[in-house]
């Protein structure tokens, strides 16, 4: 048995180092970035954890709106190198709630609640602060929290306030017994660096297999069939050459971009957007691309009153406080953290700033590609703003970000600018000033969304096999049915690990 794996990020080298393991199958991986075979090769903003890495040769270059209100576009980041996003992201490894995967359980997708998706969660950490019923020990990926004494001035101050004005301190987000309120995030970086995919499932030890092969700097150009059956691959090699690769099956793990654009150029998607695209229909796959789940997010910049100035070789985050919002059927919906400087255009603005993504938008975004070109860029249209409900949210988080902004651990040190505290005071300025200040949070989602029943709801079935065709399983963030209140990263390595273990069983496709 031959398997394809196409993307090498947070799922993909989950499975292409899982599905190795026992040497019963070939596997190659393939992705359109480089490979950095050794920690030794790999660029030191990629090593960096403290962190975003910079975007110049491992970034996709997409763009987004997020806003109907504005008309200018903005950097997109999605990793484009063996490891994907979690070689270039910012190292928060949140699960989420319980109630994010009994939700995913509650429309039938039974495999994935809580109590069955909690053993994966555990196999992929190590985690270096805790060792109970909640944490795993001797997993790939170690995790663990900064401890009080190791918080920059900022952060410091932000965790101070943010007691001041009532939020329970917590040692641990991701214990769900524990009371949800202000205190460390976990982090996938140990000693400041960067723990990747890439870094801790594709280690030395995988690499030498024999049945595994990575093909880096190749690019799929579209997925061929015959028969209604996966028949090769197209890829465009490193050289610049097209050919076929040929295998018994392939799992799909490019991203909710990248996966979503393999699929229209294959013939997988609506019919009317394939026929647009002058592609021949292999399936009428109608939820393919028909939304795209993110977190929206805001925030508050602040200048320095004080000689404490942003330094940006400190870490950028290391402290969450978490709130409810107004109304949410959702709890602790708002992820309110403070930023230590502010990455903006490729420049470190000397600003401290306080961010609050939201965890359950009501915003359903869209992706349209011009054409079916190969290198063809996505049109990302977020639409953060068009819901009431997500208006209220936003403007709920800044305000609660300018009441901790305003105790006096905070109001010593810096004070508000984008936007001022006039607008900060004056609500109805705000909600005016809301498309100014409303972006994303970088956790695309949900464009290949499971569903238990038909393909009508659901591109891929409860184990991620692609409907309509033989041979393809769709592993990656795509297939998430509703966006978890958390950072994406983890619950992306989680449906890796748990993907394995349905193909470890035996699961065919």
């Amino acid at each position: 048995m031959h398997t394809l794996v196409v993307g090498a990020g947070s799922a993909g080298s989950v499975i292409a180092a899982r599905l190795s393991e026992t040497g019963s199958q070939q596997v190659t991986l393939i992705e359109a970035g480089p490979d950095y075979p050794s920690i030794q090769e790999v660029p030191e903003d990629l090593r960096d954890g403290r962190h975003n890495a910079d975007l110049d040769r491992h970034d996709w270059g997409y763009r987004f709106r997020p806003a109907s209100q504005r008309r200018n576009t903005f950097s997109f980041p999605r990793g484009r190198v063996v490891g994907g996003s979690s070689a270039v992201n910012t190292c928060i490894a949140l699960r989420g709630h319980p109630y994010d995967y009994n939700d995913w359980a509650d429309l039938g997708l039974r495999e994935w609640s809580f109590d069955k998706v909690l053993p994966s969660f555990k196999r992929l950490e190590h985690d270096l602060d805790f060792d109970d019923e909640w944490h795993g020990q001797g997993g790939p990926i170690p995790i663990r929290r900064h401890t009080e004494s190791e918080l920059v001035p900022w952060q410091a101050a932000f965790f101070e306030a943010a007691r001041r004005v009532g939020y329970a301190e917590t040692v641990d987000h991701n214990n769900p017994e524990l009371p949800c309120g202000v205190g460390p995030h976990a982090m996938n970086k140990v000693a400041g660096e960067r723990m990747s995919a890439a870094r801790c499932y594709l280690t030395p030890a995988v690499r030498r297999r024999s049945n595994l092969s990575i093909m880096a700097d190749t690019h799929v150009l579209k997925i061929e069939f015959a028969g209604g059956k996966f028949a090769g691959l197209l890829v465009r090699d490193a050289q610049g050459v097209t050919r076929t690769l040929r295998a018994d099956r392939m799992v799909l793990s490019s991203g909710a971009i990248g996966s979503l654009g393999i699929l229209l150029r294959s013939g997988i998607g609506p019919k009317a957007e394939l026929e647009r695209l002058k592609v021949p229909v292999v399936v009428d796959s109608p939820t393919v691309g028909a939304q795209l789940l993110d977190h929206s997010g805001t925030g508050v910049l602040f200048a320095p009153r004080t000689s404490l100035r942003p330094n940006v070789e400190e870490p950028l985050i290391q402290v969450m406080a978490r709130a409810t919002s107004v109304g949410s059927d959702s709890a602790y919906d708002l992820q309110i953290q403070a930023g230590s400087f502010v990455p903006l255009f490729g420049l470190a603005i000397p600003f401290f700033s306080i961010m609050a993504p939201i965890g359950r938008p009501d915003a359903r975004g869209k992706i349209h590609f011009a054409s079916s070109a190969p290198d063809e860029k996505p049109n990302i249209e977020m639409g953060f703003l068009d819901h009431p409900r997500d208006r209220a949210r936003i403007t709920e988080a800044i305000e609660r970000i300018y009441q901790i902004a305003r105790q006096p651990e905070l109001r010593t040190l810096a004070y508000p600018v984008i936007p001022t505290a006039r607008v900060l005071t004056r609500r109805e300025d705000l909600q005016a000033y809301l498309p100014k200040i409303t972006g994303s949070g970088y956790h695309p989602c949900g464009t290949i969304p499971m569903a238990a029943s038909s393909i009508s709801e659901g591109a891929v079935d409860g184990y991620g096999r692609l409907r309509g065709v033989e041979g393809v399983l769709v592993a990656d963030a795509s297939i998430f049915p509703i966006i978890p209140t958390a950072n994406t990263n983890l619950p992306t390595l989680m449906v890796g690990e748990r993907i394995s273990e349905f193909l470890g069983a035996g699961m065919s496709f």
